[in-house]
């Protein structure tokens, strides 16, 4: 695996798969793999002939207060998992190659609406800042399709809009979550989580089971079950800041007739913010 720098090297090595006709898949990543993380690279592996995935920690799709600064970079153990998978490329820019105008001038790309729900309220600006660096690497490693994790089903949803809205000829192919054991999400925030908070935090997951039955009977009162889980999640320890049914279509909220359902929460325990969601299909 070779581990590129430089956006006009990696446009070079790309030219020339291009050239040989081969297919390219990509994922995207701000580092410190997890086994989500690995599931994902395995998939692209099987999709195409070459496979590139990125490390890059984007500053702009964090808000003021949030954890940029302490946010794990682990490159060499990650290059060390990445050249055991059998990737292709490893790129990992810094931010002059991606922001070479300055990151406070520089262009930008939103998707509206979307981005501005759920953890778009939380999280003001979040998914302008997700929706521009994907947009940065897509033109970089120009991929014929480019994977993204189902727990972060918002962000997966507003990249699909984006690459709709502007013609973007990649596929963007969405994996299942990568569970531990006992339920809970992976992600790289979990290594923010003490003993004690890793005891409590699979009763997240729990809580979107319990949900998702909730939802799944004749004439269920959402914004009952809505309220009934975020208080669980706060007599748990948690400090909840949604928990939402939404029509999977587009996040919009549900209503009684809609059959195809995301459960969708955000809640901080301890100095990680955990996300996680279940989909539910409402029976006739």
């Amino acid at each position: 695996m070779d581990t590129i720098f430089n956006t006009a090297q990696l446009r070079k090595i790309v030219a020339q798969w291009r050239r040989n006709g081969e297919r390219i898949a990509f994922v995207p990543t701000m580092g410190n793999l997890h086994d989500g993380h690995i599931s994902l690279l395995k998939h692209a592996r099987g999709m195409a002939d070459r496979t590139v995935v990125s490390i890059f920690v984007n500053p702009i799709q964090f808000g003021k207060g949030e954890d940029y600064a302490t946010y794990p970079s682990t490159l060499e153990a990650d290059q060390d998992k990445l050249t055991r998978i059998g990737l292709d490329v490893l790129f990992a820019p810094n931010l002059k190659e991606l922001y070479p105008g300055g990151m406070e001038e520089d262009t930008r790309v939103t998707v509206p609406s979307l981005s501005n729900i759920l953890c778009g309220e939380y999280r003001p600006g979040h998914f302008t800042g997700v929706a521009t660096v994907v947009t940065k690497l897509f033109f970089s490693v120009q991929p014929d399709y480019a994977l993204f994790g189902e727990k972060d089903l918002q962000q997966l949803m507003v990249i699909r809009r984006m690459v709709d809205d502007l013609c973007i000829p990649i596929e963007i192919v969405g994996k299942p979550i990568i569970r531990e054991a006992d339920g809970l999400a992976m992600s790289s925030r979990n290594s923010y989580l003490n003993d004690d908070e890793r005891t409590i935090a699979p009763i997240i997951h729990q809580t979107l089971k319990r949900a998702s039955t909730a939802a799944n009977v004749p004439n269920a009162d959402f914004r009952e079950i809505e309220a009934s889980c975020f208080a669980r999640l706060k007599e748990s320890g948690f400090k909840p800041e949604y928990f939402s049914i939404r029509r999977s279509s587009d996040l919009m909220e549900a209503t009684l007739g809609d059959r195809e359902l995301s459960i969708l929460t955000a809640a901080w325990l301890g100095n990680a913010r955990l996300i996680d969601n279940i989909q539910v299909n409402v029976d006739e």
